[in-house]
């Protein structure tokens, strides 16, 4: 047997960089987080070979004295922390950092601090320090890190190509610099194009910096989240649900300052979305959570990307509950990035011949007869056609209106001065043509009915509960007792949503009724998934979710048919309704259920502006 030794201090450091320095990224985040930690108002990096080349990190920060430079590259030397593990209120506290990059690169660190008359300047190569020197700097410090993994060549081995490292350093900085509006970020270098976020200055400074990050596309799609519950608290800006992404790089999380890739907040993100998005589409948002340092626990991992909260429970629900507020509260609103696209392919695709203009059947004159309730007619038997007045050619119902239609129209109080405005056509028997005031509304019916008998159906299970069917014989369902345990301490509400389930002793439970919305189901994979459920969040989504898609697929069925020809007062009472009903302005997948053109978008079409 291998007799037990000592590990050397080198061999020891490079271990140790083995978990803080990951890869180029990794070098760029602990660098621009002391520099943040040290007060800096302005942050410069510079960057070659995608990191592995160099990398230069000056600040203006309050810099380091002779004594404290030479402290700084040792390990676990820092000025981040007290006694107190958990009171931690800055970014790095470690103390690692420093010392594992000059143990698998060539460091070299410049600082001055206010006290002493000029700067000083320590080189560490692979491990070996050198004695600090004097070095000429006006304030604040300047690191630089080159050849990167020099003393551990197999590490380069499984870094990415130059761009995708440099892709990852510029992440960093966004999220950092997303972090810290008041800080003005700059990112350079020969393996990319120069990158300059100003100081924020403006009486939003987060808004101002998401404007810069995100563009103002986001700024205008996206709501105000504004939460606090037990001491925490939660702002920030999400995206509507039509205003999307095929992946989640867009989602930037903060707790107390400190950017975090975290799988609760993560999850919980998701399921603020989960009934107004698909799940092949990501929703895209900048959230930050502000707790005391002692409720959350960011000494997880070296990386200090994951953190552990006292009360995950708590977290998650302001998360979850914050986000659906918020998209209840946005009403029918769209995203507006839809009438852009639609504008950017009428300009960038072929003119239409004279033939796909021609009108293939006459259009509809609208009548003035008084509109029914939308619920009237949105479930009943798709009736004939039926219009008040007779049938009149495609160009004659656009032709100059006579003194009578006009007198008509005001007195029905045309409500073009609506968020959806006035309906005026249907074509292709499935898309409502609407004028508003300002342009012109494109809406899916079908897509559009469909969000509506959704929310009915929610509504009537919120407020008569979810209906049982009870079991003949009971399904016995073995399970690990862990598993049977969390379920029955979730077992009354686990029955508020149907299912009723009860002890059949150790390592069993007796299922005897279950939701009537699932029809047939297969109890044991729902068992399963329900504690797996309550095992890494504690709540139980999975039956939510499966209630909600039942919900989903039987509005999808009950909805108004793609190809039914609408009446005008008809098409009328479901715009009133849209405007009426939270999350109208998508369906149950997150498509949009509208697109609105603006009247200046369409004029420059026609060379009018």
């Amino acid at each position: 047997m291998t007799a037990v030794r000592r590990l050397t201090e080198d061999m020891i450091n490079r271990i140790a960089a083995g978990e803080v320095v990951e890869r180029p990224a990794s070098v760029v985040k602990e660098l621009v987080e002391n520099a943040i930690d040290a007060g800096a108002k302005r942050v410069e990096i510079v960057t070659a070979g995608g990191g592995a080349s160099l990398i230069r990190v000056t600040d203006d920060g309050g810099g380091m004295t002779h004594d404290d430079l030479g402290l700084a590259i040792d390990r676990h030397c820092t000025s981040k922390l007290t006694d107190d593990l958990l009171d931690i209120r800055t970014l790095g506290f470690r103390g690692e950092a420093l010392a594992s990059i000059g143990s698998v690169a060539r460091l070299s660190i410049a600082s001055r601090h206010a006290s002493e008359p000029h700067g000083w300047e320590i080189v560490v190569e692979g491990g070996l320090v050198h004695p600090p020197r004097p070095a000429g700097l006006n304030a604040g410090t300047r690191v630089e890190v080159s050849d990167l993994f020099f003393s551990t060549p197999a590490r380069l081995k499984f870094l990415k190509g130059e761009r995708a490292e440099s892709s990852a350093i510029t992440d960093i900085v966004k999220r950092l610099a997303m972090a810290h509006p008041e800080v003005r970020f700059s990112l350079a270098g020969s393996d990319r194009g120069a990158i300059d976020y100003p100081v924020a200055h403006g009486d939003e400074p987060f808004v101002e910096r998401l404007g810069q990050i995100l563009s103002q596309d986001f700024v205008d799609n996206s709501l105000a989240i504004e939460a606090t519950r037990e001491g925490v608290r939660l702002s920030g800006y999400a995206g509507l649900p039509t205003y999307n992404r095929a992946n989640g790089l867009q989602q930037f999380l903060f707790v107390n300052g400190r950017p975090v890739r975290d799988k609760l907040l993560m999850g919980a993100l998701r399921a603020g979305y989960a009934d107004v998005m698909s799940r092949d589409r990501h929703p895209v948002a900048a959230l930050r959570i502000d707790l005391e340092p002692h409720g959350v626990d960011v000494n997880v991992h070296p990386a200090k990307s994951d953190v552990r909260f006292r009360d995950p429970g708590l977290v998650r629900g302001l998360i979850v509950g914050a986000l659906r507020n918020a998209i209840h509260q946005a009403g029918h609103r769209s995203a507006t990035t839809g009438g852009g696209a639609t504008i950017a392919a009428f300009r960038t695709g072929a003119p239409p011949s004279a033939a796909a203009w021609r009108p293939s059947a006459p259009m509809p004159a609208f009548g003035n007869a008084a509109a029914p309730s939308w619920r009237d007619w949105a479930n009943a038997p798709a009736p004939a056609p039926h219009f008040s007045e007779a049938a009149q050619p495609a160009f004659a119902a656009v032709s100059q209106p006579s003194a009578d239609a006009r007198a008509n129209a005001v007195a029905a109080n045309d409500p073009t001065d609506r968020p959806l405005g006035a309906a005026r056509a249907q074509v292709h028997e499935n898309y409502i043509i609407a004028q508003t005031d300002h342009g012109i509304v494109i809406v899916d019916q079908h897509a559009a009915h469909e969000r509506l008998v959704y929310e009915r159906l929610k509504t009537a299970l919120a407020r008569s509960g979810v209906a049982r069917q009870i079991l003949l014989i009971p399904d016995i369902i073995d399970l690990p007792e862990d598993d049977v345990a969390r379920l029955l301490k979730r077992a009354d509400e686990l029955a508020e949503l149907g299912l009723a389930i009860e002890s059949f002793g150790p390592g069993a439970v007796a299922v005897r009724e279950t939701p009537a919305l699932l029809g047939e189901l297969d109890t044991r994979s729902l068992l399963v998934d329900l504690a797996d459920d309550l095992a890494e969040w504690d709540d139980t989504t999975r039956l939510r979710e499966k209630l909600d898609h039942v919900a989903a697929t039987m509005a999808c069925h009950g909805s108004v048919r793609s190809g039914r020809r609408l009446r005008p007062e008809e098409m009328d009472a479901l715009l009133r309704e849209m405007e009426a009903t939270p999350g109208s302005g998508q369906c149950n997948h997150g498509r949009p259920t509208y697109v609105e053109l603006k009247l200046a978008d369409i004029e420059r079409l026609f060379g009018r502006r």
